[in-house]
């Protein structure tokens, strides 16, 4: 564990807002903070499923780390393998890591159209997507073709959140739920293979490991600054140092969906 608990809140603030941000290697949260990974290892499964692709996409790719590790577990290459990433210092580094690769990265805003062709792909991976383009997933892909992915879940890190926010409606609690997921997915022609959710316990040992996890994952305090939120940074900071590490729960769900063949029927 780091040890932060003789360091000043300003010092351990000032380290938490100069971490670099980009991409979605989480090392340095290593002896910070922890968060238990979900049962079914959607890295290692993934590579599984890339091993028998012809042809895959990886929507949201971030930095590419975690298509980058699942090639690799995989052992092959599928014959084309393409990614997209919205936010272009996430893009330029997942092409700079997944280019020797042979994957070709796509500059592609998370809110816009997919860049390919119909059909395109039998194999649609994602990990943690911002929001699923449920129509666009299933237009990519092929008859028969598979959406494999892991989801963050309703009320993710909700402890967290609501320590600077306040309490949320039960509207936006309920935002990201898999049944809800479900739905979309199947009214835009995909079956549901296999849909499993967790709830994943997470500890912040310092408030280094708060700022940062704000300022990488920006969806969870929207705005956040450490400016902004000072003096909630400072009563948490103070009650990690006398009460031990701040708990939250994660939340995450994985998806096996498959598009039917033409003649409606699933393939295998």
């Amino acid at each position: 564990m780091a040890d932060s608990g003789h360091r000043s809140f300003e010092d351990l603030v000032a380290e938490g807002a100069a971490v670099p941000t980009e991409g979605w290697d989480f090392a340095w949260f290593e002896g910070r903070a922890t968060e238990a990974r979900p049962s079914w290892g959607y890295a290692v499964s993934a590579a599984g499923r890339l091993a028998r692709a012809r042809a895959a996409l990886d929507v949201q790719t971030g930095g590419g780390e975690v298509l980058d590790f699942a090639l690799g577990r995989a052992g092959r290459v599928p014959p084309l393998v393409a990614a997209t990433e919205g936010w272009p210092p996430n893009a330029a580094e997942a092409t700079g890591l997944l280019r020797p690769r042979g994957v070709v990265v796509v500059a592609s805003p998370d809110h816009a159209p997919l860049p390919f062709a119909d059909g395109a792909f039998d194999l649609v991976v994602s990990r943690h997507p911002v929001r699923p383009q449920w129509a666009e997933i299933a237009r990519v892909l092929e008859p028969g073709g598979t959406y494999f992915a892991q989801h963050v879940g309703p009320a993710s890190a909700f402890e967290l959140v609501e320590w600077f926010l306040g309490p949320q409606s039960e509207a936006v609690r309920g935002g990201r739920h898999p049944d809800r997921e479900r739905a979309d997915a199947e009214a835009a022609g995909l079956e549901i293979v296999d849909l499993r959710a967790e709830r994943l316990r997470m500890e912040f040992h310092d408030i280094a490991a708060v700022v940062h996890f704000l300022r990488k994952v920006i969806w969870m305090v929207p705005g956040f600054t450490v400016e902004a939120y000072a003096p909630r940074l400072r009563a948490l900071h103070e009650r990690i140092a006398s009460h031990g590490p701040f708990v939250a729960h994660s939340t995450r769900h994985l998806f096996d969906a498959r598009k039917p063949t033409r003649a409606g029927r699933p393939v295998g």
